[in-house]
């Protein structure tokens, strides 16, 4: 048995991992979207570097982009095999790849007018709604902790991984020569104490665990409330200097978050009223599919439930629908709060809206959760002050803000935390996945404290043989 690592090896995003057994079957634990990656991102999201034919099974963490945001494309090259995943993922990723074909396909309109005049060729979208469609019809749905069995040779089961709603942990048994293999796939972990969501869960002895890692080396603990951050940039943003706060964040999980904490600044009476855009379509799509899983809630959220019927919703909140209404945002010269997507900055209407606002010094992009050092949004965050967007060049003239503790992934002590139910001795090997290369090594140090033997990085197509 041997387990080849396509994506988000070395680096954060295109999670993909096959898992192939002596007998030539074949399973694949995610199929995410490169993102942020410069000139290559295209290339990689374009070559999966197997041949999609020959997957026999898709077992899906969660429904994030650089997660699930390449299975239309799987499906289009020929997997005609069953994606399973648990029932608040499924709803998510239907929304999430439709949408996902639909920016696209406009993304690349727009390239291609601008591409057009300089004489460039003509960009191709990755797939298109129908293939999101047919993509959609191979989904079903396994519940957290039951026992599913694949094969003969294979099973496996869910635990929640507290990262995003329907977010799991996959843990997959396989029986070979007599002898059963435990194999362990963190996804992506989740904060413990997250405002929303329950905590990630305990799991089963693993003989070999894959664990993300993107904040291996860092802390959030010495962030303030989210709430008090927030109030912070909008107060001097919007009321002092009369400008736009401008906030990235992806549709799934980071939008709501931002709603609950905005909603609990209403709550105890300090929301500044001003209007509250969610410029995308899915957001508002995410947020209902998160209304629709009140069982995913942790205790704090349906003790709120109790005296605030919504708790993602308040005064001077709009969702924005059509293009006509995000297009009219940019020459709405009062003060604001927009929130659209992407989170990285790298495709979708905020990639619009920075352009439109960025020299302005009145306004302010606020980054709140993780983007890839190269995308748009880490080029921000890391200070630059020349960025380019749809290939021309903008000065930074606007304030760029992060609020660093609203991540949805772990820190190391998270990270830490969700592995301390395992006994180091009985794990033959930690595969360190979903991280940057420095971080990932300065982490594996860190679990070596704790216990944990052999530790691999492995690099993108790495090939490495299961004992």
């Amino acid at each position: 048995m041997e387990i080849i690592f396509h994506g988000a090896a070395r680096n954060v995003t295109g999670s993909k991992h096959v898992l192939q057994l002596n007998d030539g079957t074949t399973v694949l634990l995610d199929c995410g979207m490169f993102q942020g990656l410069g000139e290559q991102t295209e290339d990689m999201n374009e070559h999966f570097g197997f041949n999609p034919k020959k997957i026999d099974y898709l077992i899906l963490s969660h429904a994030h982009i650089d997660h699930c945001g390449l299975i239309p494309r799987l499906v289009y090259e020929g997997f005609e095999g069953t994606i399973f995943c648990t029932a608040a993922t499924m709803d998510l990723a239907r929304i999430l790849l439709m949408d996902s074909a639909k920016i696209q396909m406009q993304d690349v309109e727009y390239s291609n007018r601008q591409r057009e005049k300089r004489g460039q060729p003509m960009l191709e979208a990755l797939y298109t709604e129908e293939d999101a469609i047919a993509a959609m019809r191979l989904f079903k749905i396994v519940d957290y902790h039951e026992e599913y069995e694949i094969t003969p040779r294979i099973r496996f089961n869910f635990t929640d991984a507290g990262h995003v709603l329907g977010s799991a942990a996959v843990h997959i048994t396989v029986l070979e020569d007599g002898k059963e293999t435990r194999i362990t796939f963190s996804g992506d972990v989740g904060r413990y104490g997250d405002m929303i969501l329950k905590n990630p869960q305990t799991f089963p002895q693993a003989d070999y665990i894959l664990l993300e890692s993107t904040y291996g080396d860092s802390l959030h603990k010495d962030i303030g409330p989210i709430e008090d951050a927030l109030l912070d940039v909008i107060k001097e943003t919007c009321e002092r200097k009369k400008g736009k706060v401008i906030i990235p964040a992806f549709s799934v999980g980071r939008t709501q978050e931002l709603l609950f904490a905005l909603n609990a600044l209403e709550l105890r009476g300090d929301l500044p009223d001003v209007p509250y855009y969610v410029d995308s379509p899915l957001s508002e799509k995410a947020t209902q599919v998160l209304k629709d899983h009140p069982e995913e809630y942790n205790k704090g959220v349906k003790e709120i439930l109790k005296v605030d019927a919504d708790p993602f919703a308040f005064k001077g909140l709009k969702f924005i629908e059509s293009t006509v209404e995000s297009i009219a945002l940019n020459d709405d010269t009062r003060p604001c709060v927009i929130i659209s997507s992407s989170g990285m900055a790298e495709a979708g209407r905020v990639k619009h809206h920075i352009k439109n606002n960025i020299n302005n010094a009145k306004n302010t992009i606020l980054m709140v959760g993780y983007a890839e050092p190269n995308s748009l949004g880490g080029r921000l965050a890391r200070g630059e002050k020349e960025v380019h967007i749809f290939g021309e060049p903008y000065q930074v003239n606007a304030n760029v803000r992060s609020i660093k503790s609203m991540s949805a992934h772990g820190d190391y002590e998270d990270l830490l935390r969700f592995v301390s139910c395992q006994d180091p001795k009985e794990v033959k090997k930690v595969f360190l996945v979903h991280g940057e290369y420095e971080v990932q090594q300065r982490f594996a140090e860190t679990l070596k404290e704790k216990g944990f033997t052999d530790i691999e990085i492995p690099y993108q197509h790495q090939k490495i043989v299961l004992e």
